[in-house]
């Protein structure tokens, strides 16, 4: 049960390698279509996901209630995705989503702009200053969407497994390097340990979707970690008997688990609706 993320940067081949490793791996893909059709099938608004799904959100979309929601969505999308096993999943930040998770390999593909700014004249019959407008949106836009959603920098290689410039690998080479890559690293032992981490989130992740969605309570970045059967609540809420409920209503939800808050208190505090 393992599972690829990656990232890329636009005319890196990207999908084109995803979906070649998937082929030869006999892996599901799960492309950026699938994941907007999960989202929505879950209850995000179609024409406001428009405005965060992989870009940088507008100010005051960053600061709207709804851009919370969308990544509540997101990530449990990711997350159940995730748990079916054996799967690739490209872009919408599922390596930040899936962090620390043994099972997983996350891959970033590269190149240089003029070989990207190259492969869109190709195949779109764009001038240089077109291609390179392209070039420019997109990568401002997944900057932007990973530092606004998980405050990190897509562009830090740290962050990945491996970080492959495709200028200099084509898409046979580059998915026979991931495909030797995932049968070495991932051992028995990581796919049982990742397999038992994903099921801990989706709780949790289960967990904050239902105080939300369902309860309605006014927790803003409402976040959930679990481990070892003991579920820390985090967040920023108004008054205390805000907090006092969201305990209340995860202990009825999960009478088998320990529940605990690391909310803070912040009277007075407003996002926009």
């Amino acid at each position: 049960m393992a599972i690829i993320t990656i990232s890329r940067q636009v005319a890196a081949l990207g999908d084109e390698i995803a979906e070649a490793t998937a082929k030869k791996l006999h892996y599901s893909f799960i492309n950026r279509k699938e994941i907007e059709r999960r989202i929505i099938a879950l209850g995000f608004d179609k024409e406001t996901l428009k405005k965060y799904d992989e870009r940088k959100p507008g100010f005051f979309a960053s600061l709207a209630k709804e851009r919370d929601e969308y990544l509540h969505y997101l990530q449990m999308v990711i997350l159940e995705a995730a748990s079916e096993g054996d799967c690739i999943l490209i872009g919408r930040g599922a390596f930040a989503i899936l962090n620390d998770l043994q099972n997983v390999l996350t891959v970033r593909f590269v190149a240089k702009d003029s070989v990207r700014r190259a492969r869109l004249m190709a195949e779109f019959n764009w001038d240089e200053k077109q291609a390179n407008q392209r070039i420019n949106e997109s990568d401002t836009n997944r900057f932007g969407f990973h530092k606004s959603f998980f405050n990190i920098e897509c562009t830090d290689a740290s962050l990945f497994h491996l970080v492959l410039n495709t200028g200099l690998f084509g898409v046979e080479e580059a998915s026979d390097i991931i495909v030797d890559l995932i049968k070495r690293d991932i051992t028995s032992e990581k796919e049982l340990a990742g397999k038992k981490r994903i099921q801990e989130r989706i709780c949790a992740q289960s967990l904050v979707n239902s105080l939300i969605f369902e309860y309605k309570l006014n927790i803003n970045f409402l976040h959930a970690e679990n481990e070892n059967g003991v579920i820390v609540l985090q967040g920023v809420a108004d008054s205390s008997a805000v907090v006092e409920k969201a305990l209340s209503v995860s202990r009825k939800i999960l009478p088998d688990y320990k529940i605990e808050s690391a909310i803070s208190i912040v009277q007075d505090f407003k996002t926009y609706p």
